[in-house]
This record gives C-alpha cells, structure tokens and sequence, in this order.
C-alpha cells in the first residue's frame, strides 16, 4: 500500500472528562487517521479499563489477551483488566473514542464488577445493551471532538449510579498501590485493611479482575513504559530502579511478559517516533499522571 501525503489524517485529542466524572474516567482519546501504511499495534497492561467507541470503521483485534478468545472486529468494545497484550491492526484507517475507565468504577458505569471483564474483551452492547449504539450514533453525528466529548459527559453522567460501590478496603488498596506505582507489599496492604492476605485477594480480584500482586506489576509497568515512551527516556537501568525493579534483567522480564517484546524492541516499533496508533494505550500516548482521580467517591461509606 502506498501512501499520499497530501491525503493522510492525524488527529490525536485528549481532554478530561466532567468533574463530576473524573472519580469515575481519567480522560478520553478522541483518534482518527487515513492515509497510513497497515500496521500492528500492542495494546498493553494499563490500570484502565478500555470502552472504546469506533467513527468510520470498526476496531480490529486480531489477538486478544484470552488467546482462547477468537479474533474480531468491534463497532464499541469493552475490555477489562489484563496481564498480557492484545493484538490490534488496521489496513490504513482508523477512528474513535477511547474512554479510560478507572476498575472501580465498574459497578457505577456498567452495572457490573470489573472482575467480571478480566483479561476479556466484548461489544459494549452486550454490557450497556442500545444505548452503547445509540451513544457511537451521537458521536457520529457530532460537529468535532469537541462535542464528541460534551456527548460522553452527558451520557455518562445520566448512566452513572453512585450507589454501585466498593467495599471501602478494595478502595483503599487500589488507592494505596497507585500512589505507590505498585510499591507497597500486600502483606503491608492486608495489615492496614485489617483483612487477612487471602481474604484481600479474593475480594480484591472480584472487584477488579486482578490480585494485589497483578495489579501492582501492571501498575510498575505502566508507569516503566511512560517513562520509556517520553521524549528523553532514561537508561533501562536507571529505568529499573525508578520504578521498583530488582534490576534491568528483572524489566526486562516484566516488559516481555506484560508487553510480548523487549523495552527496545517496542520502543522501535510503537515510541514516540513511530505513532502508528492512537487508541488501545498507544505508547507515545500515554495519561498523564496527574489525571487521577482526585478524590476516592467509589467506595462504600
């Protein structure tokens, strides 16, 4: 496939939603681009859950972190928490709205734990029922990303129940490994929700589709591969240590398990240099860390 320059489309536009949503998103990523060469994507581990609302043509997964789960093309998506990559391609093309979902808000948003979602991905249909469709149909109709994004507020706001929380200790946990990038031992986490480690895991991994221990290497990962995709990365050593890796061999493990590649060998193919997709927690793409949610209103009181 050839590409004409004066033909190709770019379009990459973030912004935070509602302040009345941000407990429950921590941004959307409007995408749209023509004109480009096919390429293959990685979408990677991140502390989000992926709701994903495509424009002009469908998202296609050609392997899902499941790999019992079969390859396929998605009009909306909705996937959970998971620990391996997922496969994405397009021929050239691609458009839509990415929405990152905090887990803890799954119950509030979709009815449902994000347990329930882990390491999976289906149409948003099969959770939110029409009005997934009805809400892709608004965004197709809107004048630009703009609106697009007004049309989320609205929607989510009207969709959002306060009253699906979590068991306040779950919250606590999650909290407490964010702030800590995955730092803090679960045995220190179960001491302080005053649950035994069993216990915290069990409930824990309902809620959010991951263990303690899961969630804080994808949280370590996240934020190594931030790190890594930003315009002056740091050594893999220094990279290491930052965020809390015994040392570059043990990234290097993390990073092919969580990633299917090698820091460089992603870094070649999908850094800031490359930019061949903007959706599916595209490298060079990454939240800023200062878009989470600022106070904890998913828990119980």
């Amino acid at each position: 496939m050839t590409t004409d320059a004066r033909e190709a489309v770019d379009e990459a536009v973030r912004a935070r939603p509602a302040t009345a949503l941000r407990p429950y998103l921590a941004w959307y990523s409007g995408y749209r681009q023509r004109g480009l060469a096919p390429a293959l994507h990685r979408g990677l581990p991140s502390p989000y859950l992926t709701f994903i609302l495509t424009l002009d043509e469908p998202l296609v997964i050609a392997g899902h972190p499941d790999p019992a789960q079969p390859p396929g093309s998605y009009p909306t998506l909705l996937g959970g928490l998971h620990t391996t990559p997922a496969l994405i391609t397009h021929d050239g093309a691609q458009s839509g709205v990415q929405i990152a979902v905090h887990p803890l808000a799954a119950r509030a948003l979709f009815g449902l734990p994000a347990g329930e979602l882990a390491g999976i991905d289906m149409s948003a249909e099969e959770v939110l029922g029409r009005s997934a469709e009805r809400l892709r149909e608004q965004l197709l109709a809107a004048g630009g990303w703009a609106e697009r994004f007004a049309a989320l507020d609205g929607a989510l706001l009207r969709a959002a129940r306060p009253s699906g929380r979590v068991p306040p200790e779950v919250g606590w946990a999650w909290r407490a490994l964010r702030r800590s990038d995955g730092a803090l031992p679960v045995a220190e986490l179960a001491r302080e929700t005053g649950w035994s480690a069993r216990h915290l895991q069990d409930r824990f991994r309902r809620e959010t589709g991951l263990t303690p221990k899961a969630a804080a290497r994808v949280m370590r990962f996240d934020r190594a591969r931030r790190l890594l995709s930003a315009g002056s990365p740091p050594r893999l050593a220094e990279l290491a240590v930052r965020c809390g890796y015994f040392d570059q061999a043990h990234l290097a493990r993390e990073f092919r398990a969580l990633a299917g590649a090698a820091p460089s060998t992603w870094l070649a193919a999908e850094g800031p240099e490359q930019a061949k997709f903007r959706n599916v927690q595209g490298g060079a793409r990454a939240a800023a860390a200062q878009w989470e949610a600022e106070r904890p209103a998913l828990s119980e009181e």
